[in-house]
Formats: C-alpha cells, structure tokens, sequence
C-alpha cells in the first residue's frame, strides 16, 4: 500500500470535511439569526420603542442587535451598546458583593441582621442576612405599599429610606414563606456599606465592575452625563409618554444598576470563571433555597431557578421606571441571552425565553390537537391552592380558558391527552384524574416550578350582562381615586362603557345590575353607590382577594 497517497487522500478528505462543516455552522447560525431577528422584530417595531439584545454560546456572542428608537424626540435610533436601567437584576450584584465580604469573613449569611442594623425592629424574629438574600424574610417591600408613591421622587440617603419601611407588620414568619422583597435587597446594600466601610456605589465599582471589565456599567444617576443613556418610557392610555420619574437613590442596591447587554454578558462570565467569588461560594448562588418546611422556592441568592424546555436556567429581570430587561444563562449549554427593553409596555421576558429555546434548537411550537367540547367540560371548575386561591378554568365554545383569581383570562390548548398548553406561554398544565376518571386536580408547569391546583365542588361564578342606555351609563362617568396617585377613570363610547387605571390601558366593563359591573380580561367587578344627592360618588374593586374603595374626585 501507498502510505504516502494514503495520506494525501486523508487530507484531501479531511479538508472536505473541515469545509462542510464550515458551511454548515455558518447556515445554522444564519438560520438562528434569521429567526432572532423575526422574533425581536415582531415585537420592537421601526419607529417605536426598542431593544438591545445579545446571544451568547460557549463564549463567543453569535447576535447582537438592536430594534426600535433610543430617544423617541431626538429621533434617535437604538443600538446595540446603549446604556439601560437594569432594575432588579441588581439584585444578583448586590448578592454577589455579599458573598464576596462572607468569604473575607466580614460576615456570615446567618448573622441576624441587627448586627449591621441595630435598631432594626425584627418584631422578635431572628431575621438573618441569608433571608434577605433569598426573599424569605417576611419584611414588607417598601414599593408594595401605596406610601411609596409618596416619596419615590425624594433622593433619600439609605438610613432615611430604610425608616420609610422598618415599622411596617411584617407579612409572615421569616424563612417560612418565599414572596419577592424589595426592601431585603435595600437591607443588603446598608450592609454592604457597614461591613466594607465603603458606599454602595464605591464597592460594586471597584469589587463588581473593574474585575468584571464592566466598562459601560454604573450606579444609576439621572443627574450625570452618561453617553449613549436610552430613554425610558412607559403606556398612557394608548399613548406612549417619557417614564414617571424616580429618584435613583430609592431602588438603590434592589434595583439602580444601569449597564449594556454586553457588559451583562462580560458580568456572566466573569462569575462562571470564578473571579469574583470561589466556585463553591457561586454554586451555593446557584442553588435553589427551601423553606423551613422543606418547600422549594425556585430562587438562590439573587436569581431565578428554572427550566427551559428541559435545560435548567438561572436568570432573572430587571423592572423600573421606563425600562424592562431580562437576562438568562443556560449552564448546561453555556448559553447567555440578554434582552433589555426601553418601554415598560414591552416586556422582553417572554422573547428572551423565545430566543434561547431557538438557540436550543427546541423552540416554542406547542401544537394543539382537537378535543371536542364535551370532553372538554371535564375540566372546567374552580381550582384551589392550599392558601385558598382560586384558579378558573372556564369554556366559551369550543376554547378553554385558565384565570387565576383576580387575574388576566389566558388561552389553554390541549397538546396530549389531559395536557394543555398556555396561548404563546412555555406554561403547560396537566389535569389528574382520581381512580374512578374524574378530575382531581390540575399541576401547573411553569418551566419547572410545578403547582398543584385542587379541584373543589364550587360552582363557576356567572356574570349576565344587561343593557343599559348611554344615558345611564353616562351617571358613572369621572375619575375615583383608590389610593393617592391611583386614579380609575370611567368614560363612555357610545352605549359602551370603559374603566382605566393610571398607568395602564382602556379596559371595556360590563353591566350586571345598574350599580355592578364585571370584566373579562380580568376577575374583577366595580360597584357603584350614590351618595346623599342621589349622584354615584364610590366605586369598589372588588379583584380577588383585594377590596379597594374609590371617591370620586
């Protein structure tokens, strides 16, 4: 045999190999661009609001894009490295920093927080760092309560901040239930700077973005210069207007962070490589905290836990005054995908999601299978968790719906036998059955974090629409403020009739009694009452669990 024309041959094939497989990875990421810009396209449209958004894959960025306008009055179109507020994917640099100052040993996670905070009032909770970090202790969050309107323009030094909301009752026993906590993360910044001796601001500089190589990242600050700053705007009935302002002081270490989608991505990799904290210290961040009965919470410190079609994530989002942004990293996959959004009427969760599972090569296209409706009215009912929340599961014709109490209608589609999948959700929900056939119970599947709903003997609740003249219905017209700054205002079109709360959309309502009217997007009915004079002068939300009373203004 010919060695040596053997191994011409073998390079000659090798080279033809090489040089398919270089087409082809081009073809494939080509193909993936094609879609990830379909997909971003759809949603940030030319001449309105835009996007950043940046893919990543074992190192390398194969996308970065930009959609939409940066500044709609200077007619400034976005770009890929613009500068947007991050908002709560703060949190996880906050984390970060804390777990750095626990390895110096300036602190343990199970120090009760009155040693950095002294006259904290723990209502005789042992309240420790380690809750804070994981949302798990029980403090109520200062933006959930209707004072912080109140003060949100006010630039309040942190000690002044943290007095706004230490003497609220607390919401629960800490460690014993997981509710998201702005005020725990706010706690954490305080304490960064008692136990570094240095400002928020100064430490997650010099410790976060030097090492990082975080050049275009900083402390928010509107007062500042800072070049290549997106707009932040937000949804005004049908209009778009420039974002309420806020003072960047109050999001502080929950949520005042401004960066790129680059710097983002350098952020991820400088933590997977561990440089800013040792690989055990991150895999503990990483990993998901139970309750102290055992309960999961799908959350570490400073990030989600979930799954996305099978690949486990850690990822969370960020939102705030004009902007909305998202950020998830696919470790099995080393797969990064950051999307930032300008406008808080554009949510970019769901197209990040959307977009990894595209680079996955497993991307969201549930298909449904037809049932027939008297099959389908085996599921419909209401639902119950074991707090007593209500989820409905309601048929129109041949359509199933899902509607959590108090909550927005969706779509359900079957997919496989008892198995339904959300409209454009990765959301599925599965319907047990008991020994004899019925329904017991529906799980919900929302990427991996499973809930079981309990199916009760409760009827359905039914709402009959009636027709009422425009000139009743005329009655009703005005502005009832819920709480300061809250307003509902009720106008009229036609013989329609329409509720719309500050900040969001008009929203059709339909009359049951003269007095009582019910929604369809959501769970919810305004009732009316007179006053003395005979004139309608309160309204009352009735959405879920909540009762909120409005004057007439």
């Amino acid at each position: 045999m010919n060695h040596k024309r053997y191994m011409q041959v073998t390079v000659i094939m090798l080279m033809v190999f090489v040089t398919l497989g270089a087409q082809a990875q081009p073809a494939k990421t080509k193909a993936m661009t094609s879609e990830f810009d379909k997909l971003l396209s759809a949603q940030f449209k030319a001449g309105e609001t835009g996007c950043a958004a940046l893919v990543a894959v074992k190192g390398e960025i194969i996308y970065k894009k930009a959609f939409g306008m940066a500044d709609l009055e200077l007619n400034v179109p976005m770009q890929p490295d613009m500068i947007f507020r991050v908002g709560s994917i703060t949190k996880q640099f906050t984390a970060i920093a804390i777990l750095q100052l626990m390895e110096q040993g300036k602190l343990s996670l199970q120090d009760d927080i009155t040693k950095f905070i002294p006259d904290y009032p723990t209502q005789a909770y042992k309240i420790t760092i380690e809750h804070l970090l994981t949302h798990t202790s029980g403090i109520k969050s200062y933006t959930n309560v209707p004072e912080f309107e109140n003060y949100m323009k006010e630039d309040l030094k942190p000690d002044a901040a943290i007095d706004k909301f230490k003497n609220l009752p607390m919401d629960f026993a800490p460690g014993t239930k997981w509710l998201y906590n702005n005020s725990g993360y706010f706690l954490l910044g305080y304490i960064i700077e008692k136990a570094s001796g240095k400002t928020y601001a100064e430490y997650i500089e010099e410790n976060l973005f030097k090492p990082a190589g975080m050049t275009s990242s900083i402390y928010g600050s509107d007062k500042s210069i800072v070049k290549n700053r997106a707009s932040g705007y937000q949804p005004e009935g049908d209009k778009t207007v420039n974002a309420d302002y806020l003072s960047m002081l109050l999001p502080y270490s929950a949520g005042s962070i401004m960066s790129t989608v680059e710097d983002l991505y350098r952020w991820n990799r400088a933590l997977i490589s561990y440089k800013l904290v040792k690989k055990e210290t991150l895999e503990k961040a990483f990993t998901e905290y139970k309750l102290s009965d055992g309960k999961g919470t799908s959350y570490g410190y400073g990030w989600f836990l979930h799954q996305l079609q099978g690949s486990p994530t850690i990822e969370h989002g960020g939102a705030i005054n004009g902007f909305l942004c998202n950020g998830i990293y696919l470790p099995a996959e080393d797969m990064f995908v950051a999307v930032f959004s300008n406008s808080t009427a554009k949510s970019p969760d769901l197209v990040s999601m959307k977009i990894a599972a595209v680079a996955l090569g497993k991307p969201l296209n549930y298909k449904a299978i037809p049932v027939a409706a008297d099959v389908l009215d085996q599921y419909t009912g209401i639902y119950e968790d074991e707090s007593g929340s209500q989820r409905l599961i309601t048929r129109d014709s041949s359509q199933l719906f899902s509607q959590r109490s108090g909550g927005q209608k969706y779509k359900i589609y079957p997919m496989a036998a008892d198995k339904f999948f959300l409209d454009d959700s990765f959301t599925t929900i599965t319907f047990n059955r008991n020994e004899s056939g019925n329904i017991k119970e529906a799980v919900l599947d929302d990427r991996g974090t499973l809930k079981t709903w309990t199916r009760s003997a409760k009827p359905l609740p039914t709402h009959i629409e009636i027709k009422l003249s425009p000139d009743i219905l005329s009655r009703y017209v005005g502005n009832y403020e819920l709480v300061p700054g809250f307003i509902l205002a009720i106008t009229v079109e036609g013989d329609r009739i329409f509720s719309q709360a500050t900040g969001q959309g008009k929203i059709e309502i339909y009359p049951e009694t003269e007095t009582k009217f019910f929604l369809k997007v959501v769970d919810a009915t305004l009732d009316f009452s007179k006053d003395d004079a005979g004139n309608y002068s309160k309204v009352t939300l009735h959405q879920g669990k909540v009762v909120m009373e409005g004057k007439r203004k």
